[in-house]
């Protein structure tokens, strides 16, 4: 009969203690559906996977840009839109005063552009997330200022205090969307405001060459405001574009990972049956190996 060496027990506890860490490793996989837990289970897929982490986050910043800018731009939006439906009711006034009217109906006419004229500069002057929708970069400071008459308080003249320049949101590594409004469409909007100004003190004063060259000029502001609702819709469908874009690619991104990281469960529970098997095995045959001694030698 052969005698148990030092090295014959090593190797049995060694095999035991192997099969207990994968016996663990493969009831951890199946309880939890993933199949790496540190680095060493598989430095590969684990490289792959701190790749697509990093992916997933600017995925994420993407999409978060892209909820801003659309936000942003359906702001403007409203905005613009508030400002075509001013351009056509002054329009129409303006139609309307240039016929022959008497004082009355000249003075119910301005008066009506006056309201006007204060919700053109609130509408300017709105704002999105705490930020002047029409000044530029310049997004903390009003972008339209007016001066009123010391004795009816009725708004005079309007000026332009934001900028020029128009900020972009990345959409991607290689693409960007400018989703406020440009500077030609701020100060247009300025000279749209004046020009009521213009058509209301043209009206109020009766003054059929005024009122003209007031409805000329506002012809001019429409098409201008007209222009930049075009280019803000075309700027929202770009940015739904993208969005539905960074959508797909998590998702794709998103089973990647699943590929990566996710345990085979059928796979793995036929691997824990079988290092079970050989478990229980392993600590049969050492319990009889490790029971040789010297003294049954002897016998």
């Amino acid at each position: 009969m052969r005698i148990p060496t030092l090295s014959i027990s090593d190797a049995a506890i060694a095999q035991i203690q192997n099969l207990t860490a994968t016996q663990t490793q493969l009831q951890k996989q199946a309880s939890t559906g993933q199949r790496i837990f540190l680095p060493q289970d598989d430095p590969a897929a684990m490289n792959r996977l701190l790749n697509d982490d990093n992916q997933s986050r600017q995925l994420s910043q993407y999409q978060t840009n892209a909820t801003t800018a659309l936000n942003l731009a359906q702001s403007s939006y409203a905005g613009l839109t508030q400002f075509s439906s001013l351009a056509t009711r002054a329009g129409e006034l303006a139609t309307l005063g240039s016929g022959v009217n008497g004082a009355d109906a000249t003075n119910a006419y301005s008066t009506e552009l006056n309201q006007l004229i204060e919700q053109a500069v609130q509408t300017g002057n709105s704002q999105f997330g705490g930020n002047y929708l029409f000044a530029g970069t310049a997004l903390t400071t009003t972008p339209y200022t007016v001066t009123r008459d010391a004795t009816t308080g009725q708004i005079t003249a309007v000026a332009y205090a934001g900028n020029t320049a128009q900020s972009s949101i990345a959409l991607s590594s290689s693409a960007s969307v400018t989703a406020g409004t440009s500077g030609a469409t701020n100060t247009g909007i300025r000279d749209f405001i004046n020009q009521l100004v213009a058509l209301r003190d043209g009206l109020k004063a009766s003054d059929s060459a005024a009122i003209s060259a007031a409805s000329t000029a506002l012809t001019a502001s429409e098409t201008t405001i007209t222009d930049a609702v075009s280019e803000n819709g075309a700027g929202q469908l770009r940015i739904q574009a993208a969005q539905t874009q960074l959508t797909a690619a998590a998702q794709n991104l998103g089973q990647l990972v699943s590929t990566d990281s996710s345990a085979d469960l059928p796979s793995t529970i036929v691997k824990l049956n079988q290092a079970s098997t050989a478990y229980q095995a392993a600590l049969s045959s050492s319990a009889k190996l490790l029971q040789t001694s010297l003294l049954d030698y002897i016998k």
